[in-house]
């Protein structure tokens, strides 16, 4: 039996495009490229965002959901 290390998988410091707008409080969706594709998660932040914002993933809360901060424009 082998331990994977999860952490290469990490999204935490990828750039994505927030495809379902987060609203405040709730979750939106974020597209990240990551593993040589793109996979999307929940996506949660301290204020809204919108769609097609660019963001910084910048915490994983769980395997599919993360916090992002909008990258300055």
């Amino acid at each position: 039996m082998s331990v994977t290390d999860d952490s290469a998988q990490s999204p935490v410091g990828a750039v994505g495009r927030i495809t379902v707008p987060i609203p405040p409080g709730g979750p939106g969706e974020v597209l990240v490229a990551v593993r040589g594709g793109s996979e999307a998660y929940a996506a949660w932040s301290d204020r809204p965002v919108g769609t097609n914002v660019r963001v910084l993933v910048t915490d994983r809360v769980s395997a599919r959901s993360v916090v992002v901060e909008p990258l300055p424009e």
